[in-house]
């Protein structure tokens, strides 16, 4: 997936805002399941809400406004209940690795209880799955 910087990412310095990064994941995360065929909207709408429970972040080297980045994403584990996306951020030109991270998402229904991953969704995810890009 495609982020283009513009000049409201960016700090003062014109350097992207650190908690930006967790934003561009979340677009990632949503992109990568739509791909698979899995809407958010209509797994919240049959009761499925995915909540994050762990996040991490390592900044490895700058964007700046104007940069246009590719985040690449897998899902790199995954247990009965919960699934965890690795992502990898680099400047589309260079390569150079911009930032890296994961996040760990729980399954709940709409009261917040953590519940088993649907078979369907599992079977779509284990597709797509691989090891850190």
């Amino acid at each position: 997936m495609e982020i283009c910087i513009y000049y409201e990412d960016t700090d003062c310095g014109g350097v992207v805002y650190y908690a930006n990064y967790l934003k561009y994941f979340e677009r990632a995360r949503t992109h990568y399941l739509e791909e698979r065929g899995l809407s958010v909207v209509q797994l919240m709408n049959e009761g499925t809400v995915f909540v994050v429970v762990h996040a991490e972040v390592d900044y490895r080297s700058p964007a700046r406004y104007g940069d246009r980045l590719i985040v690449e994403t897998v899902v790199s584990d995954m247990t009965a209940a919960s699934f965890t996306f690795s992502h990898v951020i680099r400047e589309r030109e260079s390569r150079r690795v911009v930032v890296e991270g994961s996040a760990k998402l729980a399954a709940t229904d709409d009261n917040g209880k953590v519940k088993r991953l649907d078979k369907a969704m599992v079977a779509a995810l284990v597709v797509g799955s691989a090891k850190r890009p």
